[in-house]
Formats: structure tokens, C-alpha cells, sequence
């Protein structure tokens, strides 16, 4: 609907534009989900020390693969459909429709009417679900025709993936309270089931693992899937205990229900499916399928290419390496994407020039300080990586060659940081055209990837290592098309973002370098001297940052 500078759109109908403390919220938001991933990877960590002292690398990485099975079937289920119902604006809505309200009346133009539209979109995440769920375990059952095969090898396993599936759709059918959820950024429901829920997966986990081991019997991967259970279970049960109050007072359904439209009739497939939201999630859904292979093809390649030794080494590299883009960088891509959606959704009513200003604003200071934690992970972290795997998870892992592993992972993390929150702003600003134009792009980069990794570890065996250096070269590409990409979104919009403003100061840079030779001298100093050496460095960066 055209609008002009006044705010009232062509048909001379006055809109109300709401104009919340945006950046306020999307920092609260941020940080209550940074609170919630550092207290449930917590329990992760805590429930995977327990579980290194029973379990083998192969045990490990044959567990690995059933996480990516039930990792595809939730992402290409309901990823590009949150990622489309984040670009939903909030910010106008119809005055003559905000009495129907309450009269229960569910219409497009508001807030009732909104939120049943991607209550209803939500149940094809359901229904996609049960599809990949069924799919995806018919190919992984396919594998186990062979002798070595991990369903023919360990026990227990075809049980494990029936279970891991049926947990996947229980989750699934959480999604309609999900995006409730989202939508009115109620994320404090959000981050109670969560954390309630993976204390019972770690309990569950951990007690059925212990238990089996106590009375010598040999159940495989089973307490995992069983801890996945649980973890659906309270997911969806705290979800709906929650989210049922909100519907009954806001005046929606959690269960499909048909929505009118002011704009016509061709607005909703059946009176249900937003038509709009349904094409740019269809547009998202093939743009996922190759980031999603760019996400997990290094666990792809490795489950293919290796053995399970391998793959235990890469998995335990990869779980404790990527702690702090779970903790920190994921709730952090997660809320700005949602942020700059909002604030820059161009669906009803043009960005204006301050909203274009402060989210180039915001945009330069997270990515100025992710570079700046960048320096000191990169300084110290290949030191001081290997030696607390060491400590956390005994030497037989650092045997293994993980600790070379983990360590190359510290010159990942910057990376996948900085790329995290481009491709936010890409996905958050981009039209169904230049989203075609990156999905062709994805589409080259995970030919690159594939082939390069192949390479690494089939020509240079670096095994787990060879994967790491492949998935850095895969980040520097993507950045590089991000960076391209918001420079020209950017100058359409006649403002722009020096790359300049974005170098830390020479102090810093200098203390960096200083940080990294100390740590590379270090390694010649006797073990003694080094491990107080070691903490000392550790404990004033982590105060400085």
C-alpha cells in the first residue's frame, strides 16, 4: 500500500504508526537470550563432562549424526518460515479494525488477525515435519544395509532414530506457540522452556547413560535419543501452559482459523495461508537448503569421508569451539535479524530515513565489536584452547589430536561471528529477487566448500583439521558477498557504511599482538610456570573484554 512522508497511504485512510523503544527491546531481548544460552549449554557442558567418561569418539560421532538428522528435518521444516514471519511489520495497523477486536473478529488489520495468520503458517512447519521426519529416516535406515553400517554396528540404533524423529515432530508442534511468541517478543517464555527443557534432556541423558554403564548393558546412543525426547516433551508442554492465556485474552486461536481480509480476497489461500508470507518462505526455503549445507556440510562431509573416529574428534572440537557462538553470537544474530526486519520492512511502509540511520548505526557497532573480541580470541585462544580441553576432558581426547583441532577453531569462531550478522541484515532487507541471486550464490559457495573439503581431508588427510580450514574459507567468501550486498542496499537508500569505521584503534590491534607473542613464547617455558602464565593472561583478557 503506497504511503507518502505524512504517513497516510493513497487511499486517504489514516494508519496508526506505532513507534516502539525498539532498540530498547531487541537489547533486552538480546540479552535475555544470551542469559538463557549460557545457562543451557551450562547444563550441556556439564552433561557432556559426565558423559566423556563413558563414552568412545565413535560412540561420540555416531551420535553426531543422529543430532544432524534431527537438526535437518527442524530446519528445513520451520526456518524459512520464522525467517519470513520476521519480516512482518508491526508497526501500522487499521484504527477502524482495533475495535473488532474485541468482538473476537480475526481480520488482517490487527493485532488478532496478525497473529492467527502465522499461527495458521505455522502448522505447515507441522505438517513439513512429519514429511521430512519420514523421508529423511527412510534414506538413514537405507544406510544400514551394510555390515559396518552404524545401525547394523551399534545397538539400539534404529530404536534412536524413531525416536529422535518422534521428538522432532513434538517439537514441531510447539511452532504455533513459537511464533506467538516472537511475534509479541514474550521471550521470557521463550527462554524458560528452553532452559527447562534442556535440564531435562541433560538429566535424562546423563541418568540412562550411567545407569546402562552400572548394570553392563550395552544400549548405544539410546540415552541421547531419550534425552531428546524429553526435551520435546517439556518444550511443547511449557510452550502451550504459556501461550494458551495469551490466546484466550488476545483473541486468536492456537489452532488454524480463517482470516479476513480488507485488501481482497486473494490475499489468503482459502481464507488461511498469507499468500505474501507463504512466497517469501518459499523464496527463504530454497536459500536454506544451501545454507544449510554450508551450516552442517562439514558434518555432512565427515560422516561421509571419515570414520567415526574422526568424526567423535571433530564433533567434540566442534561442541566446545562453538559454545561461544551458541552462548553469545546466536542469540545476538537471532534478535538483530528480528530487529532489522522491523525496522527496516519496507511490506506496508518505506523505512524512513532515521530508521535507515540507526539500523546502519547498530550494524557498525555490533560488527566493530565482534572485530575487537575477535583479537583477543585469536590471540589466546589457540594457546589456551588445547590445554582446558586437557583439563575438561582428560588426555586421551588431546591423544586424538582434538586439541589441534579446537584450536584451529579459535581462528573460525571471528569469522563465523562477523558472517552471522551480515548475512542478519541481509536476510532481513533483501527483496524475493536478490534473495534468488544469493541462493544462486550459496549454490557456488557449497560446491567450493564440498570440493575443497574433499580435498583436505581425502588428498591432504588433515581429517578433522582439513574440515576446520574449509569452513574458514567458506566464511570469507560469504562475508564478502554480504559486505557487497549491504554496500549497494546501503547506497540505494542514499546512505552508506565506511569499512574504515570498522578497524579497532592501534592500541588495541597492539595489545593483540602482544597478547599473541607472549602466548606463542610461552610454549618454550616449563609446564609449571606456563600453567600459572596461562591463567594469569586468561583472567585479564577475559576482564579487559
Amino acid at each position: 500500500m503506497p504511503v507518502d512522508a505524512s504517513g497516510i497511504p493513497a487511499s486517504g485512510k489514516r494508519l496508526n504508526v506505532i513507534k516502539p523503544a525498539m532498540t530498547t527491546t531487541a537489547t533486552t531481548s538480546a540479552l535475555l537470550l544470551v542469559i538463557q544460552q549460557f545457562g543451557s549449554r551450562g547444563l550441556t557442558f556439564v552433561a557432556n563432562q559426565i558423559l566423556l567418561r563413558y563414552l568412545s569418539p565413535q560412540l561420540l560421532g555416531i551420535s553426531s549424526q543422529l543430532e544432524l538428522y534431527s537438526i535437518t528435518v527442524l530446519f528445513f521444516s520451520r526456518e524459512s518460515l520464522r525467517v519470513s514471519l520476521q519480516r512482518q511489520s508491526e508497526s501500522v495497523y487499521d484504527e477502524d479494525a482495533t475495535p473488532s477486536l474485541l468482538q473476537n473478529t480475526v481480520t488482517d488489520r490487527n493485532l488478532a488477525g496478525r497473529t492467527q495468520a502465522i499461527v495458521n503458517l505455522a502448522y505447515v512447519s507441522l505438517a513439513l515435519g512429519i514429511f521430512a521426519a519420514l523421508a529423511l529416516g527412510f534414506l538413514f535406515l537405507g544406510r544400514g544395509s551394510a555390515n559396518d553400517s552404524p545401525i547394523a554396528v551399534f545397538a539400539y540404533m534404529r530404536w534412536s532414530l524413531v525416536i529422535y524423529g518422534i521428538a522432532s515432530v513434538l517439537e514441531l508442534a510447539a511452532e504455533p506457540c513459537y511464533v506467538v511468541v516472537q511475534q509479541r517478543s514474550q521471550h521470557g517464555i521463550r527462554a524458560i522452556a528452553e532452559s527447562l527443557a534442556t535440564l531435562a534432556r541433560s538429566i535424562v541423558t546423563c541418568a540412562s547413560a550411567i545407569y546402562a554403564v552400572r548394570n553392563g548393558a550395552e544400549v548405544g546412543v539410546l540415552p541421547f535419543a531419550l534425552g531428546q525426547l524429553a526435551y520435546a516433551l517439556f518444550t511443547c508442554t511449557i510452550y502451550y501452559l504459556h501461550v494458551i492465556p495469551l490466546s484466550s485474552a488476545g483473541g486468536f486461536s492456537l489452532l488454524p482459523k480463517p482470516v479476513k481480509s480488507k485488501l481482497g480476497s486473494n490475499e489468503y489461500a482459502f481464507s488461511y495461508l498469507s499468500i505474501s508470507l507463504l512466497s517469501l518462505s518459499r523464496s527463504f526455503f530454497v536459500q536454506s537448503l544451501f545454507k544449510h549445507i554450508l551450516t552442517q556440510g562439514d558434518t555432512f562431509i565427515v560422516s561421509v569421508l571419515s570414520t567415526p573416529h574422526v568424526q567423535g574428534v571433530y564433533t567434540l572440537a566442534n561442541n566446545y569451539g562453538g559454545l561461544v557462538a551458541r552462548i553469545l553470537m546466536q542469540p545476538v544474530e537471532e534478535v538483530s535479524r528480528n530487529y532489522f526486519g522491523k525496522l527496516l520492512s519496507s511490506l506496508q511502509v518505506p523505512p524512513t530515513r532515521s530508521r535507515i540511520a540507526q539500523a546502519v548505526l547498530s550494524l557498525r557497532q555490533l560488527l566493530y565489536s565482534y572485530i575487537v573480541l575477535s583479537i583477543f580470541v585469536v590471540a589466546l585462544g589457540p594457546t589456551i584452547a588445547p590445554w582446558l580441553l586437557q583439563l575438561v576432558a582428560g588426555p586421551r581426547w588431546i591423544a586424538a589430536g582434538a586439541g589441534r583441532v579446537l584450536a584451529a577453531y579459535c581462528y573460525y569462531i571471528p569469522l563465523l561471528a562477523i558472517n552471522g550478522i551480515s548475512e542478519a541484515f541481509v536476510t532481513a532487507v533483501a527483496t524475493e529477487p536478490e534473495l534468488h541471486r544469493q541462493t544462486a550464490w550459496m549454490f557456488v559457495f557449497s560446491l567450493a566448500f564440498a570440493v575443497i573439503a574433499a580435498l583436505l581431508l581425502n588428498i591432504g588427510k588433515l581429517g578433522a583439521l582439513g574440515l576446520v580450514y574449509a569452513n574458514c574459507f567458506n566464511m570469507v567468501v560469504r562475508i564478502i558477498w554480504a559486505t557487497m550486498f549491504i554496500q549497494s542496499y546501503l547506497n540505494r537508500l542514499g546512505t552508506e557504511m565506511r569499512l574504515d569505521t570498522l578497524v579497532p584503534r592501534p592500541l588495541t590491534l597492539a595489545v593483540g599482538a602482544c597478547m599473541a607473542a607472549a602466548m606463542i613464547k610461552m610454549k618454550e617455558v616449563p609446564e609449571g610456570y606456563l600453567d600459572w602464565c596461562k591463567w594469569g593472561m586468561f583472567t585479564v583478557a577475559s576482564v579487559s573484554i
